[in-house]
């Protein structure tokens, strides 16, 4: 069928908003009149990365649930229903063929009002853990794309459709751009490139752990690609000033991530879910280091679905001081493990995640 208006609900972080851009711009490709209306958590990262990439969003006063018994959890259910109410307007307003819902605080009332108006709803999730709003909404969705085996555990098995998760397309074409890579990020086409991400916002242990290896890295003829994140970004430029010697390139945020993954031998990750898709499809050697800090701790249970084909190497965030140095050595310095590590991870990647996703938001909306 030919859809005409789509909304997509979630956020909070790229991890929730990257998938959400790369289904419009499919669907987009695809069905060039369609309308699309974003609809996101006032305050978080969507509502400036949505119209950075082109598509108009709306924003409700919501916010999570505390997990403990806390009396902030009290405004926050007065919050939720309030942009139930909101999201149940703006859902009749714009009359949409399907409503789509990829995670965050924002996707559960509105996924929640297109089902009660009798729109057809799916959910995305990208982790192997599912989480508490995708569990929820996942009751009422005609269907529920995934990433990873056995999540009938938090999902009716008859509505599970495993397509991979939705990645930007530009992100992962690296084939023929070392050389541009190397060029642009002034790097040394001479020594190994250990490639360092901590997530849209950056990640403590990854970069403390990275500070402390950088002179035995340098001695081992390792340049760094560094992004550290935006909260970190003022104290390491200040910590790169004091190094001037030391091979690193660093960024608060890497916009060419495509040229980041050209340029890298191997790379050190937390192990969001749309950054373990893109290494899979771009094939390099991993280190994850998980994030202690997310719910059901779903961060590690991705890094062990690679660990478990071989696919991937782990480090803890508690190892990662002591550990990651030698581990990152070890690998750059051994290629048969390089090469086994690309092979095996690149046969866990789903290039075709998007186009498959797409396929079935058609199918359920017709």
């Amino acid at each position: 069928m030919s859809l005409r208006r789509v909304v997509i609900s979630g956020g909070g972080t790229g991890g929730h908003i990257f998938p959400a851009i790369a289904i419009a711009n499919e669907i987009k490709a695809q069905h060039p009149d369609c309308e699309f209306l974003f609809i996101g958590a006032n305050g978080k990262m969507e509502m400036e990365k949505v119209p950075q990439a082109g598509y108009n969003i709306v924003g409700l006063d919501v916010a999570g649930l505390k997990r403990s018994l806390s009396p902030k959890n009290i405004m926050i259910l007065i919050k939720f229903l309030r942009s139930s109410s909101k999201a149940k307007k703006i859902i009749k307003k714009f009359n949409p063929d399907v409503a789509i819902g990829v995670g965050g605080y924002a996707s559960a009332p509105t996924l929640k009002a297109a089902a009660k108006l009798g729109i057809t709803t799916i959910v995305q999730e990208q982790n192997s853990f599912a989480g508490l709003t995708n569990k929820m909404l996942g009751k009422n969705a005609k269907k529920v794309c995934v990433a990873y085996e056995g999540m009938e555990r938090f999902f009716d098995k008859s509505k599970i459709e495993i397509t991979g998760n939705p990645v930007r397309s530009n992100v992962v074409q690296i084939e023929g751009k070392r050389d541009q890579a190397i060029n642009h990020f002034n790097l040394d086409p001479s020594k190994k490139t250990l490639l360092i991400l901590g997530g849209s916002l950056g990640a403590r242990t990854i970069n403390q752990s990275v500070q402390k290896e950088i002179d035995n890295w340098g001695a081992a003829n390792i340049q760094i690609l560094w992004q550290c994140g935006k909260f970190y970004a003022d104290d390491l430029q200040a910590f790169m000033k004091a190094n001037p010697k030391a091979h690193v390139k660093l960024h608060p945020f890497i916009m060419e991530m495509d040229l980041a993954y050209a340029a890298a031998d191997v790379i050190v990750s937390r192990a969001g879910a749309i950054s373990v898709s893109e290494i899979c499809i771009v094939g390099k050697p991993a280190i994850f280091v998980p994030s202690p800090n997310v719910a059901e701790d779903h961060q590690t249970k991705n890094a062990l679905a690679l660990v478990k084909n071989e696919a991937a190497i782990m480090v803890t965030d508690a190892e990662a001081p002591s550990k990651l140095g030698t581990t990152v050595i070890e690998l750059l310095n051994n290629s048969d493990k390089c090469a086994q590590l690309s092979q095996k991870i690149s046969e866990m990647g789903k290039p075709n995640a998007t186009k498959d996703i797409v396929k079935i938001i058609e199918v359920s909306a017709s």
